[in-house]
C-alpha cells in the first residue's frame, strides 16, 4: 500500500464530506473505525487487495486510553505505506451554527453538558492525534467545492512540496490552517486613496502605490529572504505542502500585492497555489 490517510477532526467541521472527496479521488475510504482496530485492519486490506490509497476516517467516539495512545497506532500503519493525517477544524461559532441547523447531537453530548462543553472537550481529547497532523484544515468559510480544491493542493499527488501562498484579511479572521501568518497591516495602505479604494493588489495603480514605500520592498525582501532560505529544509523534511498566509485588515490590497509578488519571485522553483481568501468581499 503506497498510501494512508487518517481523516480526523472536530465533529461538524466535514469529515464526511472530505472523505467523499476523497472517494472521488481514487481513495478506498473506510469510515468510524476504532483507533485500536487500525493496524490490523490496514494489514488485512494490504494482505488481500493492491490499493495504492486508502482514507481510513476516525472521530472522537473512540476510547479515551486509544486516542491517547495514537502515537503507536502512527507507527504501526507506517508498516504498510506512507501515513499522513488530514485534521479538519473550524471555529466554534460556526460548528455551534452547524448542530443548530442540522439538529444533531454532538457525539460528546451523553457525556458532557451543553454544545459549548462538548465541542471544547472533543478539541482535547483529538489533540494527540493533531499533533501528527500533516494537513489542517479549516473549513469554517468553505463549501463542499473548496474543501476539494483543498484537499488537492494540501495532498499532492506525489512528493513535491506544494506552497500555498494566501492572503487574507483580519476583519475576517485569522486563518487557522496556516503554518506561518505575516502581518503587514504596518504598510502603508491603499484603501485610504479614494481612486486606489475599489482596485485590488493585483491591480497595476495599487502596485505602483505600495512599489514606491521603501517598507513595503523591505517587508518583501524579508518575506522572500525566509522563505528562499527555509522552503529547501521543509522539501527535505519530506512536507507535502507550506501555507504561507499574509494578512492586512481587509485583505483586498497589502496582502493581496505582497503574496502576488512573492508568487512571482518563487514560481520558477516551487509549484505554488495561490489564494486570496477575501476576493469575495472586493468592492
Amino acid at each position: 500500500m503506497k498510501r494512508i490517510l487518517i481523516v480526523t477532526g472536530q465533529s461538524g467541521s466535514g469529515k464526511s464530506s472530505a472523505l467523499q472527496v476523497l472517494e472521488d479521488l481514487g481513495y478506498y475510504c473506510i469510515d468510524n473505525l476504532p483507533l485500536a482496530l487500525l493496524p490490523e485492519i490496514v494489514e488485512k486490506l494490504s494482505y488481500e487487495n493492491n490499493l495504492d490509497q486508502l482514507a481510513l476516517g476516525v472521530d472522537v467516539r473512540s476510547t479515551r486510553a486509544d486516542l491517547e495512545g495514537f502515537e503507536h497506532v502512527f507507527e504501526a500503519l507506517q508498516h504498510y505505506g506512507s501515513v499522513d493525517v488530514v485534521y479538519l477544524s473550524a471555529q466554534e461559532d460556526e460548528l455551534v451554527a452547524r448542530f443548530s441547523a442540522s439538529r444533531r447531537p454532538h457525539p460528546l453530548s451523553n457525556r458532557f453538558g451543553g454544545l459549548i462543553d462538548c465541542i471544547r472537550q472533543e478539541k482535547e481529547l483529538l489533540m494527540p492525534i493533531y499533533r501528527r497532523s500533516t494537513a489542517q484544515i479549516d473549513t469554517t468559510t468553505m463549501s463542499v467545492h473548496d474543501l476539494k480544491h483543498t484537499l488537492l493542493m494540501k495532498l499532492g499527488q506525489n512528493n513535491q512540496l506544494i506552497l500555498i501562498l494566501q492572503s487574507f484579511g483580519y476583519k475576517h479572521g485569522i486563518p487557522l490552517d496556516a503554518d506561518f501568518v505575516f502581518d503587514v497591516r504596518h504598510l502603508p495602505n491603499p484603501h485610504w486613496e479614494l481612486e486606489l479604494r475599489p482596485l485590488s493588489g493585483l491591480d497595476r495603480p495599487v502596485q505602483e502605490f505600495l512599489e514606491a514605500s521603501e517598507a513595503v520592498n523591505e517587508m518583501y525582501n524579508d518575506l522572500l529572504q525566509f522563505l528562499t532560505k527555509w522552503l529547501p529544509t521543509f522539501a527535505e523534511g519530506h512536507r507535502h505542502y507550506v501555507t504561507v498566509s499574509v494578512g492586512c485588515t481587509g485583505g483586498q490590497h497589502r496582502s493581496v500585492y505582497i503574496v502576488d509578488r512573492l508568487k512571482k519571485a518563487l514560481d520558477a522553483q516551487w509549484s505554488i497555489q495561490v489564494l486570496h481568501r477575501e476576493m469575495k468581499h472586493w468592492s
